[in-house]
């Protein structure tokens, strides 16, 4: 910074410290900014590694990197309630009250577990909450996946390379798999690599009797019906369907600015509609392009970058959207995708993402060293 900017009053909030929390964290703190992460854990998830952490024993621990010994004072765990812009200020959950000079929100999406994990809890007891659904896997004989967007075709490929003997039935609604911004050749990869693994594929059509289904516990003999009139008998459901924005935090101090989903309206330079100290980051923002990990951390070097230049009367900088890139680890040992809108080989992807599952950049990223 080399005393540009005056911090006296700055204080940055960070709600929620997910890979686009995280990443503004990491640049406030690199640039000596005064800032408060605030995340419901204790730790990090990177829950790219999520679905492979609920398949193969002893996984988990490689996914949940603790805040503290990275941010020191800087982090809070707890979960925001309310923000008031006109105090400015952030409200938790038993009556904690942070005020802000400048609010970034990262909030994210929320989904059924094991794709998502969001509950007040410590890394610890998460890490056995992965380790129990491991047994279920483990106990089952067949499994049932409903939904094929890119986790549902991620959790069916990681389940049948961990287990190839069990039987994998992917429910879809659509013909298609996985993100619909995706390629048309690399969405028929998916399709191919899944069939080429042995999973079975009902597509077109929707799980009728979701409701009397019991999730991530195994069963023997559960009836799985659709809306086309199958029954599929199966010992284990997971559900990958219904993501939604993780609204509860902002939803009442900012409904002014929030689109039907829950999402943050934002202007070019991520602020959000009618604020200029307030910025939305990652899942949460109203921006159409898939929701990737790797687009949160672009979206928080553009927020922190304009909270600096904001203070030292420098232009802003504006975010926009790309060619999409996209990588799905179909099991450790393939995977489809693309880059900058070209498809990419299968094993160059296997390299690349679906081996490690990127898991040494997190650690790297938060200076500590993996389990």
């Amino acid at each position: 910074m080399g005393g540009q900017v005056s911090v006296d009053g700055i204080h940055v909030v960070v709600v929620g410290g997910g890979f686009g929390g995280t990443a503004a964290s990491h640049q406030l703190k690199s640039k000596g900014m005064p800032f408060t992460l605030i995340d419901l854990m204790d730790a990090f998830h990177h829950n790219v590694a999520a679905l492979r952490a609920s398949v193969q024993s002893d996984f988990a621990k490689q996914t949940f990197i603790p805040y503290f010994e990275t941010f020191g004072e800087n982090f809070l765990q707890g979960r925001v309630v309310r923000v008031d812009p006109e105090i400015q200020t952030v409200f938790l959950d038993g009556g904690k009250e942070v005020h802000y000079s400048h609010l970034i929100l990262c909030t994210g999406t929320d989904g059924p577990f094991p794709g998502k994990y969001n509950d007040v809890a410590t890394y610890q007891s998460a890490i056995q909450k992965y380790q129990d659904i491991v047994n279920e896997f483990q106990a089952a004989d067949s499994v049932l996946v409903v939904g094929g967007g890119s986790t549902g075709v991620e959790m069916a490929a990681e389940i049948k390379t961990e287990y190839p003997d069990k039987k994998v039935v992917l429910i879809h609604s659509r013909i298609g798999l996985a993100d619909g911004e995706l390629l048309p050749s690399v969405r028929h990869q998916a399709k191919e690599v899944l069939l080429e693994k042995g999973v079975e594929l009902l597509l077109g059509q929707k799980v009728s009797n979701m409701d009397e289904l019991e999730l991530n516990v195994t069963r023997r003999g559960m009836i799985v019906k659709t809306d086309k009139g199958i029954e599929v008998t199966t010992d284990l459901v997971i559900s990958c369907a219904g993501l939604k924005v993780n609204s509860a935090a902002y939803s009442s101090g900012l409904s002014g600015c929030l689109a039907e989903n829950g999402a943050v309206k934002v202007n070019k330079h991520l602020q959000a509609e009618g604020f200029t100290n307030i910025y939305a980051v990652g899942d949460c923002v109203n921006i159409q392009e898939p929701k990737m990990a790797y687009h949160a951390a672009l979206h928080a070097g553009v927020a922190v970058s304009n909270i600096i230049n904001s203070l030292t009367g420098k232009a802003l900088t504006s975010y926009h959207t790309g060619n999409i890139t996209m990588l799905l680890a179909m099991g450790h040992n393939d995977g489809v995708g693309q880059f900058n809108g070209l498809r990419l080989p299968r094993w160059l992807v296997t390299l690349g993402k679906s081996k490690n599952l990127l898991l040494w950049k997190s650690w790297r990223e938060m200076g500590q060293k993996a389990p």
